[in-house]
């Protein structure tokens, strides 16, 4: 059963998502069940935000105690977790199904700077999403660039939807598409030549998962979140914010083809990390271990 909030609903195995947000199931399911397993799933804002906060850094801190596992969803996390609550840590990856992707443009004859370069950003636009960045940097590329940025996701603020549709006005490579359905992305990932991620912070994104399962190459921000995912070695991230550097790969990916091949060379090596199979694998010797 997958429910919003817990009422002391009879169960075997209650798995929480987010420490702080789902706190109080926590508490409750270990007050009414002692003997009974509990799983803490620890999300990008617990481990990189609120386990730094005074205000909140004793709610995950709790959460974390009372849980028998704790369930990360990327490999560098759990040098995040404090290191006696390290013993009950499981790096589960989340999977994303295998999808055939259109043949990628970059694929193609670029002999001719008429083929436009689609980029895609795919995630609500927050300030932790660093949303605008991938905007920002191709406002640089050179005259003759004919790459252009789709932006796919819901504003959770109104200063969000402002600030895209002023992007939109200034910056005639931007387009930002707002809130589309799971279909919709599958085909806006499926034309496009490149996904950008450039979070500030993250837990596992499920975006870069279906990117890579999708073939398509990935440039992302060098966060823990994201390194956990594709690896110290892949070759397509930049720093956090660093506008400058996102404008030259994206402009190395539309001169360069060996850049791009190199690209989907490595997302290729990445896809079985993303198998539902391996996630499948993840979760059911984990609860075997509680059984």
């Amino acid at each position: 059963m997958i429910s919003q909030r817990y009422h002391g609903q009879p169960c075997d195995l209650l798995i929480a998502l987010h420490a702080v947000g789902s706190g109080r199931a926590v508490r409750r399911f270990r007050q009414e069940h002692r003997n009974s397993p509990l799983v803490l799933v620890l999300t990008g804002t617990d481990l990189y935000r609120d386990l730094v906060r005074r205000a909140t850094r004793g709610r995950v801190l709790g959460a974390m105690a009372a849980a028998d596992r704790l369930v990360t969803l990327n490999t560098e996390a759990v040098r995040r977790v404090p290191a006696r609550f390290r013993s009950k840590v499981r790096c589960i990856l989340q999977s994303a199904p295998a999808a055939r992707s259109a043949p990628s443009r970059s694929a193609r004859s670029r002999s001719s700077r008429r083929q436009a370069m689609l980029v895609c950003v795919v995630g609500h636009l927050r300030r932790e999403k660093d949303p605008l960045r991938p905007a920002y940097a191709v406002r640089h590329l050179p005259r003759g660039s004919q790459a252009r940025i789709e932006q796919a996701g819901r504003a959770l603020k109104p200063v969000w939807s402002r600030r895209a549709e002023a992007e939109m006005r200034r910056n005639r490579r931007y387009r930002w598409l707002g809130e589309l359905s799971a279909a919709r992305i599958r085909k806006l990932m499926a034309k496009a030549d490149l996904l950008v991620h450039p979070s500030r912070m993250e837990g596992g994104a499920n975006v870069i998962g279906e990117a890579v399962r999708a073939g398509l190459p990935v440039l992302l921000s060098r966060i823990p979140g994201n390194l956990g995912l594709l690896g110290q070695g892949y070759p397509g991230y930049f720093p956090v914010g660093a506008t400058a550097t996102l404008t030259r790969l994206l402009l190395r990916a539309e001169e360069h083809p060996e850049y791009m091949a190199g690209l989907r060379q490595a997302v290729r090596q990445l896809a079985p990390r993303f198998a539902p199979a391996q996630e499948a694998r993840g979760w059911r010797r984990l609860i075997a271990e509680l059984g």
